[in-house]
């Protein structure tokens, strides 16, 4: 009976957890709903205490239908996976009044403008940019957070210029329809209050009356009927590149064919003798010039063969093998160490001067 009221129990706090909970989970960035650090829930706020009439659309159906009624509007764009087409973005420049672009890509900064083109991302290091334009509402705002945001070239206005020759992260048309601001950061509950990033964002969509808030989902991919070819997704450079790689891809064919040689064809079972074995791999060492591996080899063959000698074993330590050669030859151990473990011969000369040296070693150990 207790185990059902203590069920019971959780069940109702359970439910009013549940109905007492906020609606609001919307979690995409920039969201006017999001009121975590990436979200825009209070530039959205702040702009409607303000008079704006903020209305927040997810789709390009409703977004056409609000401003087919709100004519004189102003449409914050973020399209950050390039749903939208050229046809579509042309279709909201046409319709609305002002269309401030955040951090396009490509695909829906080509849709927009013809002249506007990306100019690279702002260098690190750099945190905050001053205006360093006439243009009124940047002059207004001041210095802003320039971090991590995108850099354009090519406009009839350009602000925030981190050098001399560099593009700007803030853009505009001459008639100023169309606005480019290339940082979310600037936008965000996380950072609206830093610098003069709130008053850049309030002048920068509250000069009209009504603001549709438009971020476009899956649901805006326009749908021909028929998906879209592959060289239809890819961009136009894309088939020079394929040619070029395919004539490198040939010449590293034929560079390391002539590198290999030609094939050797040979019956099978092939016995193939240890010594010439041995002799093979000492070519190929010296044709690349391994002189380390080939010390190493040498080094490794002898302490093998001498633990073998001293019958210490396979896994003895090469400390032990060189104090039973130091007992045998009657010499230092730390000597012996640094003829056979420390020396490390660099040119092929060496390595055949200390390959005599430790034969006449070993064959002094092994000596009866």
């Amino acid at each position: 009976m207790a185990w059902i009221i203590i069920g019971a129990i959780v069940a109702v706090l359970g439910s009013v957890t549940v109905f007492q909970s906020p609606t609001n989970t919307d979690t995409a960035p920039l969201s006017a709903r999001n009121a975590a650090p990436d979200g825009a829930m209070a530039a959205a706020e702040i702009l409607r205490r303000h008079g704006v009439t903020v209305t927040e659309s997810d789709s390009f159906a409703t977004t056409t239908s609000l401003l087919a009624g709100k004519p004189r509007a102003t449409v914050l764009l973020y399209d950050r996976n390039g749903y939208l087409d050229s046809a579509q973005l042309h279709s909201l420049l046409q319709s609305a009044d002002r269309v401030v672009v955040i951090a396009p890509g490509f695909r829906t900064l080509t849709g927009l403008s013809r002249e506007i083109r990306h100019a690279g991302v702002v260098p690190n290091g750099t945190s905050t940019l001053e205006a360093g334009c006439g243009q009124t509402d940047p002059l207004v705002a001041g210095r802003v957070s320039g971090k991590g945001a995108f850099l354009y070239t090519g406009a009839d206005v350009t602000c925030y210029r981190p050098g001399s020759n560099d593009g700007g992260m803030y853009a505009a048309s001459a008639d100023g329809r169309l606005v480019v601001l290339g940082s979310t950061a600037v936008l965000s509950n996380d950072l609206l209050q830093v610098e003069g990033n709130a008053a850049l964002t309030l002048r920068t969509l509250g000069p009209t009356p009504d603001l549709v808030w438009y971020l476009p989902g899956l649901g805006d991919v326009p749908n021909n009927g028929t998906p879209p070819t592959l060289e239809e997704l890819a961009p136009p450079w894309v088939g020079f590149l394929g040619l070029w790689l395919a004539v490198v891809a040939l010449l590293a064919v034929l560079w390391r064919g002539r590198r290999l040689g030609p094939l050797v064809f040979e019956p099978l079972p092939v016995v193939v003798k240890a010594v010439e074995t041995a002799e093979g791999r000492a070519r190929l060492y010296q044709d690349s010039r391994a002189v380390g591996q080939a010390a190493d080899n040498l080094r490794a063959g002898t302490l093998t063969r001498l633990a073998k000698h001293f019958r210490l074993g396979p896994e003895a330590r090469a400390e032990a093998v060189l104090d039973a050669v130091s007992r045998k030859v009657n010499q230092p151990a730390q000597e012996l160490r640094m003829l056979l473990l420390d020396h490390r011969p660099r040119t092929e000369s060496e390595l055949v001067h200390w390959a005599q040296s430790i034969e006449t070693l070993e064959q002094e150990a092994t000596a009866p």
